[in-house]
Protein backbone atom coordinates (compact mmCIF):
# COMPACT_ATOMS: atom_id res chain seq x y z
CA UNK A 1 0.00 0.00 0.00
CA UNK A 2 2.70 2.35 0.87
CA UNK A 3 4.51 1.52 -1.98
CA UNK A 4 1.52 2.14 -4.09
CA UNK A 5 1.11 5.47 -2.52
CA UNK A 6 4.81 6.67 -3.22
CA UNK A 7 4.31 5.64 -7.19
CA UNK A 8 0.94 7.79 -6.77
CA UNK A 9 3.44 10.86 -5.27
CA UNK A 10 5.37 10.18 -7.92
CA UNK A 11 3.58 9.87 -10.95
CA UNK A 12 1.86 13.40 -10.10
CA UNK A 13 5.01 15.19 -9.81
CA UNK A 14 6.50 13.23 -13.54
CA UNK A 15 2.95 15.21 -14.84
CA UNK A 16 2.67 18.41 -12.99
CA UNK A 17 5.79 19.09 -11.40
CA UNK A 18 7.09 21.49 -14.26
CA UNK A 19 3.44 23.66 -14.37
CA UNK A 20 3.67 23.60 -9.94
CA UNK A 21 7.60 24.81 -9.95
CA UNK A 22 6.27 27.72 -12.92
CA UNK A 23 3.39 28.26 -10.59
CA UNK A 24 5.54 28.55 -7.38
CA UNK A 25 8.21 31.14 -8.95
CA UNK A 26 5.90 33.28 -10.56
CA UNK A 27 3.58 33.22 -7.73
CA UNK A 28 6.39 34.30 -5.07
CA UNK A 29 7.64 36.83 -7.68
CA UNK A 30 4.38 38.42 -7.88
CA UNK A 31 4.67 39.63 -4.29
CA UNK A 32 6.94 41.81 -5.46
CA UNK A 33 6.79 42.37 -8.80
CA UNK A 34 5.29 45.99 -8.53
CA UNK A 35 7.90 47.00 -6.29
CA UNK A 36 10.98 45.37 -8.96
CA UNK A 37 9.56 47.50 -11.65
CA UNK A 38 8.96 50.78 -10.43
CA UNK A 39 12.66 50.42 -8.57
CA UNK A 40 13.69 49.67 -12.36
CA UNK A 41 11.70 51.89 -14.14
CA UNK A 42 11.23 54.96 -11.46
CA UNK A 43 10.32 57.64 -14.44
CA UNK A 44 7.09 55.45 -15.42
CA UNK A 45 5.88 54.52 -11.84
CA UNK A 46 6.90 56.88 -9.27
CA UNK A 47 5.92 60.82 -9.07
CA UNK A 48 7.12 63.99 -7.17
CA UNK A 49 4.62 65.12 -3.90
CA UNK A 50 3.55 68.46 -5.57
CA UNK A 51 0.50 69.63 -3.12
CA UNK A 52 -3.12 68.43 -3.34
CA UNK A 53 -3.77 66.13 -7.04
CA UNK A 54 -6.13 67.46 -9.42
CA UNK A 55 -9.83 66.65 -9.62
CA UNK A 56 -11.13 63.80 -11.28
CA UNK A 57 -12.41 65.95 -14.22
CA UNK A 58 -9.40 67.32 -14.64
CA UNK A 59 -7.85 64.77 -14.74
CA UNK A 60 -9.56 62.44 -17.22
CA UNK A 61 -10.27 65.66 -19.08
CA UNK A 62 -6.86 65.72 -19.76
CA UNK A 63 -6.32 62.10 -20.60
CA UNK A 64 -8.99 61.70 -22.99
CA UNK A 65 -8.01 65.15 -24.60
CA UNK A 66 -4.06 63.78 -24.72
CA UNK A 67 -4.99 60.22 -25.65
CA UNK A 68 -8.40 60.54 -28.08
CA UNK A 69 -10.15 57.58 -26.08
CA UNK A 70 -12.50 57.64 -23.38
CA UNK A 71 -11.35 56.39 -19.67
CA UNK A 72 -12.88 53.64 -18.34
CA UNK A 73 -11.57 53.26 -15.25
CA UNK A 74 -9.04 55.34 -12.92
CA UNK A 75 -6.90 53.66 -10.28
CA UNK A 76 -5.97 56.38 -7.99
CA UNK A 77 -2.72 55.63 -5.02
CA UNK A 78 -2.83 56.13 -1.42
CA UNK A 79 0.89 57.03 -1.44
CA UNK A 80 1.66 60.61 -2.86
CA UNK A 81 4.94 59.27 -4.57
CA UNK A 82 3.23 56.49 -6.97
CA UNK A 83 1.87 57.83 -10.33
CA UNK A 84 -1.71 56.81 -10.91
CA UNK A 85 -3.22 54.28 -13.77
CA UNK A 86 -5.99 54.40 -15.98
CA UNK A 87 -7.55 52.08 -18.53
CA UNK A 88 -9.05 53.47 -21.73
CA UNK A 89 -11.45 52.07 -24.25
CA UNK A 90 -9.02 51.10 -26.43
CA UNK A 91 -7.66 48.91 -24.04
CA UNK A 92 -4.40 50.72 -23.19
CA UNK A 93 -3.10 51.24 -20.09
CA UNK A 94 -1.80 54.86 -18.35
CA UNK A 95 0.48 55.56 -15.96
CA UNK A 96 -0.29 59.22 -15.21
CA UNK A 97 1.12 62.62 -12.70
CA UNK A 98 -2.26 63.08 -10.58
CA UNK A 99 -0.81 66.93 -9.88
CA UNK A 100 -0.35 67.89 -13.58
CA UNK A 101 -2.40 65.23 -15.85
CA UNK A 102 1.01 64.37 -17.22
CA UNK A 103 1.04 60.99 -19.52
CA UNK A 104 3.99 59.26 -18.12
CA UNK A 105 4.01 56.32 -19.99
CA UNK A 106 1.43 54.26 -22.06
CA UNK A 107 1.56 50.74 -22.77
CA UNK A 108 0.15 46.96 -22.67
CA UNK A 109 -0.74 45.81 -19.17
CA UNK A 110 0.88 42.39 -19.99
CA UNK A 111 4.33 43.99 -21.25
CA UNK A 112 5.19 45.58 -17.59
CA UNK A 113 7.24 42.75 -15.69
CA UNK A 114 3.94 42.31 -12.80
CA UNK A 115 1.50 41.95 -15.94
CA UNK A 116 3.83 39.58 -18.14
CA UNK A 117 4.22 37.54 -14.77
CA UNK A 118 0.66 37.61 -14.11
CA UNK A 119 0.04 36.16 -17.37
CA UNK A 120 2.31 33.31 -17.27
CA UNK A 121 0.39 32.44 -13.27
CA UNK A 122 -2.73 32.47 -14.17
CA UNK A 123 -2.79 31.27 -17.86
CA UNK A 124 0.44 30.50 -19.49
CA UNK A 125 0.40 33.56 -21.46
CA UNK A 126 -1.16 31.40 -24.34
CA UNK A 127 -3.94 33.21 -25.64
CA UNK A 128 -6.26 31.50 -28.58
CA UNK A 129 -8.08 33.25 -31.60
CA UNK A 130 -10.89 33.91 -29.63
CA UNK A 131 -8.87 36.09 -26.75
CA UNK A 132 -10.00 33.13 -24.37
CA UNK A 133 -7.30 31.38 -22.24
CA UNK A 134 -7.93 27.81 -22.53
CA UNK A 135 -4.50 26.61 -20.42
CA UNK A 136 -6.14 28.46 -17.34
CA UNK A 137 -7.93 25.15 -16.28
CA UNK A 138 -4.75 23.34 -16.68
CA UNK A 139 -3.21 25.64 -14.37
CA UNK A 140 -5.85 25.38 -11.77
CA UNK A 141 -5.27 21.57 -12.77
CA UNK A 142 -1.65 21.64 -11.34
CA UNK A 143 -2.75 23.73 -8.63
CA UNK A 144 -5.27 20.87 -7.55
CA UNK A 145 -2.28 18.28 -8.27
CA UNK A 146 0.11 20.57 -5.84
CA UNK A 147 -2.98 20.07 -3.04
CA UNK A 148 -3.35 15.98 -3.41
CA UNK A 149 0.86 16.04 -3.68
CA UNK A 150 0.68 17.94 -0.06
CA UNK A 151 -1.88 15.32 1.43
CA UNK A 152 -0.06 12.58 -0.12
CA UNK A 153 3.18 13.49 1.40
CA UNK A 154 1.71 14.34 4.65
CA UNK A 155 -0.11 10.82 4.66
CA UNK A 156 3.67 8.87 4.01
CA UNK A 157 5.01 10.83 6.87
CA UNK A 158 2.17 10.24 9.45
CA UNK A 159 1.63 6.26 8.61
CA UNK A 160 4.86 4.94 10.03
CA UNK A 161 6.17 4.71 13.59
CA UNK A 162 8.46 7.63 14.95
CA UNK A 163 7.29 10.57 12.99
CA UNK A 164 8.11 13.09 15.39
CA UNK A 165 11.50 11.37 15.12
CA UNK A 166 11.63 12.15 11.74
CA UNK A 167 10.94 16.10 11.88
CA UNK A 168 14.69 16.57 13.20
CA UNK A 169 17.11 18.27 10.92
CA UNK A 170 20.54 17.20 11.09
CA UNK A 171 22.64 20.11 9.48
CA UNK A 172 26.01 17.83 9.29
CA UNK A 173 24.36 15.35 7.44
CA UNK A 174 25.02 14.61 3.83
CA UNK A 175 23.44 16.46 1.09
CA UNK A 176 21.05 13.79 -0.18
CA UNK A 177 19.87 13.21 3.56
CA UNK A 178 19.67 16.60 4.38
CA UNK A 179 17.40 16.98 1.38
CA UNK A 180 15.23 14.69 2.38
CA UNK A 181 14.77 16.05 5.71
CA UNK A 182 14.16 19.73 4.49
CA UNK A 183 11.71 17.83 1.75
CA UNK A 184 9.47 15.92 5.05
CA UNK A 185 9.70 18.81 7.37
CA UNK A 186 8.55 21.84 5.56
CA UNK A 187 6.28 19.66 3.75
CA UNK A 188 4.88 19.09 6.98
CA UNK A 189 4.87 21.90 8.79
CA UNK A 190 3.65 23.87 6.01
CA UNK A 191 1.20 21.72 4.63
CA UNK A 192 -1.85 23.78 5.71
CA UNK A 193 -0.66 27.13 4.62
CA UNK A 194 0.17 25.46 1.04
CA UNK A 195 -3.49 23.58 0.53
CA UNK A 196 -5.20 26.94 1.34
CA UNK A 197 -2.47 29.34 -0.84
CA UNK A 198 -3.12 26.45 -3.58
CA UNK A 199 -6.68 26.40 -3.17
CA UNK A 200 -7.43 30.05 -3.57
CA UNK A 201 -5.71 30.40 -6.32
CA UNK A 202 -8.14 27.70 -7.62
CA UNK A 203 -11.15 29.81 -6.64
CA UNK A 204 -10.11 32.28 -9.10
CA UNK A 205 -10.81 30.03 -11.88
CA UNK A 206 -13.12 27.77 -10.82
CA UNK A 207 -15.14 30.04 -8.41
CA UNK A 208 -18.54 27.85 -8.80
CA UNK A 209 -16.83 24.91 -7.12
CA UNK A 210 -14.57 26.49 -4.57
CA UNK A 211 -17.46 28.75 -4.09
CA UNK A 212 -19.52 25.62 -2.73
CA UNK A 213 -16.39 24.31 -0.59
CA UNK A 214 -16.31 27.59 1.50
CA UNK A 215 -20.48 27.98 1.35
CA UNK A 216 -20.08 24.15 3.46
CA UNK A 217 -17.70 24.99 5.58
CA UNK A 218 -19.06 28.20 6.48
CA UNK A 219 -23.17 27.13 6.86
CA UNK A 220 -23.55 30.31 4.83
CA UNK A 221 -24.17 31.51 0.93
CA UNK A 222 -21.86 33.94 -0.80
CA UNK A 223 -23.68 37.05 -1.12
CA UNK A 224 -24.47 37.86 -4.67
CA UNK A 225 -23.34 41.93 -4.80
CA UNK A 226 -26.60 44.14 -5.92
CA UNK A 227 -26.00 45.70 -9.43
CA UNK A 228 -28.19 48.56 -10.27
CA UNK A 229 -30.84 48.70 -12.84
CA UNK A 230 -29.73 50.46 -15.96
CA UNK A 231 -29.94 54.45 -16.26
CA UNK A 232 -32.36 55.62 -19.02
CA UNK A 233 -30.55 56.03 -21.82
CA UNK A 234 -29.06 59.30 -22.84
CA UNK A 235 -27.55 60.87 -26.13
CA UNK A 236 -24.36 61.79 -24.14
CA UNK A 237 -21.56 59.64 -22.25
CA UNK A 238 -20.32 62.88 -21.28
CA UNK A 239 -19.02 62.69 -17.30
CA UNK A 240 -19.99 66.25 -16.35
CA UNK A 241 -20.56 65.54 -12.27
CA UNK A 242 -17.51 63.25 -11.31
CA UNK A 243 -16.38 65.71 -9.18
CA UNK A 244 -19.79 65.98 -7.44
CA UNK A 245 -20.33 61.73 -7.66
CA UNK A 246 -17.09 61.30 -6.05
CA UNK A 247 -18.10 63.67 -3.07
CA UNK A 248 -21.74 61.89 -2.93
CA UNK A 249 -19.99 58.30 -3.06
CA UNK A 250 -17.72 59.23 0.43
CA UNK A 251 -20.64 60.93 1.88
CA UNK A 252 -22.29 57.48 1.41
CA UNK A 253 -18.85 55.69 3.22
CA UNK A 254 -17.28 58.39 5.14
CA UNK A 255 -14.09 56.64 6.22
CA UNK A 256 -13.86 54.45 3.20
CA UNK A 257 -10.80 54.36 0.99
CA UNK A 258 -11.31 54.85 -2.48
CA UNK A 259 -9.44 52.03 -4.89
CA UNK A 260 -10.82 52.61 -8.59
CA UNK A 261 -13.30 54.32 -10.92
CA UNK A 262 -15.40 52.98 -13.25
CA UNK A 263 -16.68 55.33 -15.62
CA UNK A 264 -19.71 54.55 -18.01
CA UNK A 265 -18.69 53.64 -21.70
CA UNK A 266 -22.47 53.13 -23.09
CA UNK A 267 -26.06 55.06 -22.36
CA UNK A 268 -27.70 53.97 -19.14
CA UNK A 269 -24.44 52.54 -17.56
CA UNK A 270 -23.26 54.00 -13.92
CA UNK A 271 -20.24 55.98 -12.48
CA UNK A 272 -18.77 53.01 -10.33
CA UNK A 273 -16.50 53.62 -7.35
CA UNK A 274 -15.12 50.85 -6.05
CA UNK A 275 -14.09 51.28 -2.08
CA UNK A 276 -12.90 49.46 0.77
CA UNK A 277 -14.81 50.16 4.19
CA UNK A 278 -13.02 49.45 7.36
CA UNK A 279 -13.07 45.78 8.16
CA UNK A 280 -12.50 44.97 4.83
CA UNK A 281 -9.48 42.83 4.53
CA UNK A 282 -9.57 44.53 0.35
CA UNK A 283 -11.97 46.71 -1.59
CA UNK A 284 -15.33 44.92 -2.47
CA UNK A 285 -18.29 47.84 -1.44
CA UNK A 286 -19.87 49.88 -4.22
CA UNK A 287 -21.34 53.11 -4.91
CA UNK A 288 -22.98 53.79 -7.94
CA UNK A 289 -23.74 57.32 -9.01
CA UNK A 290 -25.62 59.20 -12.38
CA UNK A 291 -22.78 60.37 -14.40
CA UNK A 292 -25.03 63.07 -15.35
CA UNK A 293 -25.80 64.81 -11.92
CA UNK A 294 -23.47 62.38 -9.33
CA UNK A 295 -26.81 61.80 -7.63
CA UNK A 296 -25.95 58.09 -5.53
CA UNK A 297 -28.24 55.78 -7.60
CA UNK A 298 -27.00 52.61 -5.60
CA UNK A 299 -24.63 51.19 -2.80
CA UNK A 300 -23.30 48.14 -1.48
CA UNK A 301 -21.51 47.65 2.01
CA UNK A 302 -19.40 44.50 1.35
CA UNK A 303 -17.95 44.54 5.30
CA UNK A 304 -21.40 44.16 6.34
CA UNK A 305 -21.87 41.00 4.49
CA UNK A 306 -22.02 37.56 6.05
CA UNK A 307 -19.27 34.54 7.01
CA UNK A 308 -19.33 32.88 3.78
CA UNK A 309 -18.61 36.28 1.83
CA UNK A 310 -16.44 37.51 4.33
CA UNK A 311 -14.07 34.27 3.92
CA UNK A 312 -14.51 34.07 -0.28
CA UNK A 313 -13.79 37.93 -0.39
CA UNK A 314 -10.58 37.27 1.74
CA UNK A 315 -9.05 35.25 -1.24
CA UNK A 316 -7.37 37.70 -2.93
CA UNK A 317 -5.15 38.99 0.14
CA UNK A 318 -4.72 35.70 1.89
CA UNK A 319 -3.54 34.51 -1.58
CA UNK A 320 -1.00 36.91 -2.37
CA UNK A 321 0.42 37.81 1.76
CA UNK A 322 -1.07 41.26 1.64
CA UNK A 323 -3.02 41.16 4.95
CA UNK A 324 -1.04 41.69 7.94
CA UNK A 325 2.37 43.41 6.46
CA UNK A 326 5.61 43.02 5.13
CA UNK A 327 7.14 40.72 7.31
CA UNK A 328 4.47 38.05 6.45
CA UNK A 329 4.88 38.97 3.01
CA UNK A 330 8.37 37.54 3.47
CA UNK A 331 6.78 34.72 4.53
CA UNK A 332 4.48 34.08 2.23
CA UNK A 333 7.42 34.53 -0.32
CA UNK A 334 9.25 31.69 1.11
CA UNK A 335 5.88 29.20 1.00
CA UNK A 336 5.19 30.74 -2.58
CA UNK A 337 8.59 28.92 -3.57
CA UNK A 338 8.14 25.60 -1.63
CA UNK A 339 6.81 24.14 -4.38
CA UNK A 340 9.09 24.37 -6.87
CA UNK A 341 12.01 23.51 -3.95
CA UNK A 342 9.53 20.41 -3.41
CA UNK A 343 9.47 19.22 -6.77
CA UNK A 344 13.37 19.88 -7.07
CA UNK A 345 14.08 17.77 -4.23
CA UNK A 346 11.76 15.26 -5.26
CA UNK A 347 12.53 15.04 -8.77
CA UNK A 348 16.82 14.96 -7.38
CA UNK A 349 15.79 11.69 -4.73
CA UNK A 350 14.09 10.00 -8.40
CA UNK A 351 16.99 10.58 -10.34
CA UNK A 352 19.55 9.26 -7.36
CA UNK A 353 17.71 6.26 -6.61
CA UNK A 354 17.18 5.25 -10.23
CA UNK A 355 20.32 6.63 -11.97
CA UNK A 356 23.10 6.73 -9.44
Amino acid sequence: MKLWIRRVHLMLALVCGLFIACLSITGALLIYAKDIQTLLQPEKWTVHNQGPVLTFSHIIDGLEANTGHQVKRLMPEDDPHLAWQATLDSGEYVSLNPYTAKILYRYDYYSTLYGFTLGIHRWLLYQDNDNTMPLRNWVSISALVLILEVIVGFYLWVKPKNRIKRLAIKRRAKFRTLMYQLHTVLGVYLAIPLILIAFSGIAFNWKSVTQGVVEAVTFSRVEVRPVPAPLPKSDSLSVIAIDNAYRNAIATFPNARLFRIYLPTKPGEHIGFRLQNPGESHAYSWVWTNPLNGKVTGYYDASKANTATQVWNFKYKFHIGGFAGPILQLVWLFIALLPALLTFSGFYFWYKRHFK
